[in-house]
């Protein structure tokens, strides 16, 4: 069972996160259970949850979108139906009608798809499916809520009677409304309607000459509304029959209500059920939207967080159109705690609480926003000690506070407790502080629990450096402009950059001098060691980082060359088979174009039919028997390989035709030469060279040698001087 205190809910921002998966869910009692999630006591009720997310998540980016699960929340409804004698209005009903409705979609799907969702429909598996609910509210209920008429003979009748009496209502209203109104009493607009009623707009003056009930008047009082007497005595019969019909509905609901009470207790697994889901799907969304997944969690104690980003800061980031930069974290029994040092404000406070928050949103069954190969292992407790905790109410200094907090780490951690301290040790003389913090790391180190520290203390950096299951950290600065690259680099100590940021700053270089001289020299020599050693990381960093970026690049266009490849390969192939096919086809034409001939000569029909049979036998032989189905993924293929070919074959034509015309224009455009008899030329596109023998306007006769021709000379292209 694990162990988390509210100051570390309240350190690692936890209620932030939920709150974002709150607001996305869409039922009432989904968003008050998203505000309490909690993490879970054991193992496999966690991979449940888990697995559950992670199945959901999966429904956006496939074909088997899971349908709606929204409900209207009907706890205070049932609570009343559970009461005895007690019966719910229509629309209660019809509520309850579609929560029934709207699970039962849900069970049949799940089951369909449980090669999908195979963790959610063993969740469903333990609700029972019934459409007895649905059906008896249906005979009663009609689907916009309301008592349908033939719910009860009783009913059916009275509504019948209604009917008739309504339409005597409308009648003898109709009647005095004519009457009045030829008779002049009533004003423009006739008639109004006052409680639900037709009335008659009669003139003040007139009141007394209609008989009737005066029901109200216009705000001026020029207008009296009477509903007249022949209509009001109808109107009395109806008010009696709607009595009536209350009466029996209200019957009507006791007698539903007590069919559906003994379904109290499945109504309310179905609202957990639904509530259940929401939340899922509440989680879901909100792993789309960070690029959450789920790691590998182990039973080795390792955690290992590749490419892990602060949820809250990623969000906020992309609000702001702005670059989030992930950090990969490994902890294990050979590297139990790191010790992260460096310039403030270069990232190790949310390197902190990311792995922090990442572990606790796992253990409480929130996917997280890690590369897939990422693993870790489940703690029993996390324990926090990040920011300002100075203590206005207990008079508690920020030191005295941190002690406390300590004393409790001490009291709790073990083996299996992850700890994760900022600024671990201040809020006292450095000296002191210091070794006080250096024993409680070694208290922590002893007792094999996993942490993580960012601290500025060179005594904790040799400490770390020299236990031989922990180690240094850093955050990477950039060796010129002195700002932070936000990358977490294991295995070596940062500098803080004091003087360097000092200097950055503007404070003068003389006084970053005298400060250097108040302080013993062997500090400043390791601080300057660290600070070098750092910018040579740093370069390291970049060159590595840029070799890796060119061998990714060449690594996709390989893929890129193999994947062309291979499909030129293909295409070839099934061009070849075409080509192959076409011969094949051209053969037999030439073979049937021999017998054709060989019949014309000799008109031997058998020798005719013996051939052809003989042909056909050669080409049966050679064919292999295929089954429909082959035969039509053949024709597919052979249909796409043609399209393929003709598509090739039209580009390959419209470049010819434009190189044509090209060279047809070069050819317009050159010098036109001058024909005279005894040229030799020909015709333009053709083969022929002939002599000009006689010009005659804009035509000459052309001697080819066997005959002569008369040709436009437009026609005629130079090719040879006499």
């Amino acid at each position: 069972m694990i162990s988390i205190t509210d100051k570390t809910l309240q350190d690692l921002e936890f209620k932030t996160v939920l709150q974002t998966i709150s607001e996305r869910c869409t039922t009432e009692i989904g968003k008050q259970k998203a505000g309490e999630i909690v993490p879970f006591k054991d193992k496999e009720t966690l991979m449940k949850a888990l697995l559950q997310t992670s199945e959901y998540l999966s429904s956006f980016t496939n074909n088997n979108a899971l349908p709606n699960h929204g409900f209207d929340n009907l706890t205070n409804d049932l609570k009343f139906l559970a009461i005895e004698d007690s019966f719910l209005e229509v629309g209660s009903f019809r509520k309850i009608a579609t929560l029934s409705e709207t699970v039962n979609v849900l069970l049949l799907f799940l089951k369909k798809f449980q090669d999908y969702y195979p963790t959610l429909n063993e969740r469903a598996s333990q609700v029972e499916y019934t459409k007895f609910i649905i059906q008896k509210i249906d005979e009663i209920v009609d689907k916009y809520g309301e008592i349908k008429d033939n719910a009860s003979p009783e009913l059916a009748d009275i509504r019948r009677e209604m009917n008739l009496v309504r339409g005597k209502v409308n009648q003898s209203f109709g009647q005095a409304l004519s009457q009045y109104n030829s008779l002049g009493y009533l004003d423009e607009i006739k008639e109004s309607i006052v409680d639900n009623r037709r009335v008659l707009a009669v003139l003040a003056m007139y009141r007394r000459k209609v008989k009737g009930s005066i029901l109200g008047s216009s705000k001026t009082g020029s207008i009296a509304y009477i509903e007249p007497e022949a209509t009001l005595r109808y109107s009395r019969e109806l008010s009696n029959l709607e009595y009536e019909e209350r009466e029996e509905i209200t019957k009507i609901l006791k007698r539903l209500s007590n069919i559906i009470r003994p379904y109290f207790e499945l109504l309310m697994q179905y609202q957990e059920f639904l509530s259940d889901v929401d939340v899922i799907a509440a989680k879901a969304k909100y792993a789309y939207k960070i690029n959450a997944v789920l790691p590998n969690i182990t039973e080795e104690k390792r955690l290992y967080f590749r490419e892990a980003f602060h949820p809250i800061l990623f969000l906020s980031n992309l609000e702001k159109k702005e670059k989030t930069f992930p950090q990969t974290i490994e902890l294990h029994n050979q590297s139990r705690i790191i010790v992260i040092s460096g310039p403030n404000a270069g990232g190790k406070t949310i390197s902190l609480k990311t792995v922090g928050l990442l572990q606790l949103m796992l253990q409480c069954g929130i996917l997280i926003p890690v590369h897939e190969r990422s693993e870790t292992f489940l703690f029993d407790r996390i324990l926090t000690d990040i920011g300002d905790n100075q203590s206005i109410e207990n008079h508690l200094s920020t030191y005295s506070y941190r002690l406390k907090n300590m004393n409790y780490f001490l009291k709790k951690c073990n083996a299996k407790t992850l700890f994760l301290i900022d600024e671990f040790g201040t809020g006292s003389d450095p000296e002191l502080g210091g070794a006080l913090a250096e024993t409680f790391l070694e208290e922590f180190y002893h007792r094999e629990a996993f942490g993580i520290i960012t601290t500025h203390y060179s005594n904790l950096k040799i400490l770390a450096n020299e236990l031989p299951f922990a180690s240094n950290a850093n955050m990477l600065f950039d060796e010129k402009s002195l700002e932070p690259m936000y990358k977490l680099v294991l295995g070596q100590a940062g500098s803080s950059f004091t003087f360097e940021v000092a200097q950055k700053n503007g404070i003068p270089y003389g006084l970053i001098n005298r400060a250097k001289k108040k302080i013993e020299g062997g500090k400043v020599r390791f601080d300057k060691t660290i600070a070098t050693l750092q910018k040579e990381r740093s370069k390291l960093e970049k060159t590595s980082l840029n070799l890796k970026e060119e061998e990714s690049k060449a690594r996709e266009e390989s893929k890129k060359m193999e994947t062309i490849n291979s499909k030129i390969q293909e295409k070839l192939e099934r061009y070849q088979e075409l080509y192959d096919a076409n011969q094949r086809l051209i053969y037999i034409g030439q073979k049937m174009d021999d017998l054709s001939e060989k019949y014309f000569n000799n008109k031997d029909k058998k020798a005719l039919i013996g051939e052809f049979l003989k042909m056909v036998e050669i080409e049966n032989s050679k064919r292999k028997k295929a089954t429909v189905k082959e035969k039509k993924e053949k024709k597919i293929i052979q249909k796409k390989v043609i399209e393929e070919v003709k598509v090739k074959v039209e580009e390959i034509r419209k470049v010819k035709k434009e190189k044509k015309i090209k060279a047809q224009k070069a050819e317009a455009e050159k010098p036109k030469v001058i024909l005279k008899i005894g040229d030799r030329v020909r015709m333009i596109e053709g083969k022929s060279v002939g002599t000009i023998d006689k010009i005659e306007k804009n035509k000459a006769i052309v001697n080819y040698g066997v005959f002569t021709s008369k040709v436009n000379l437009e026609e005629l292209e130079f090719v040879q001087a006499k």
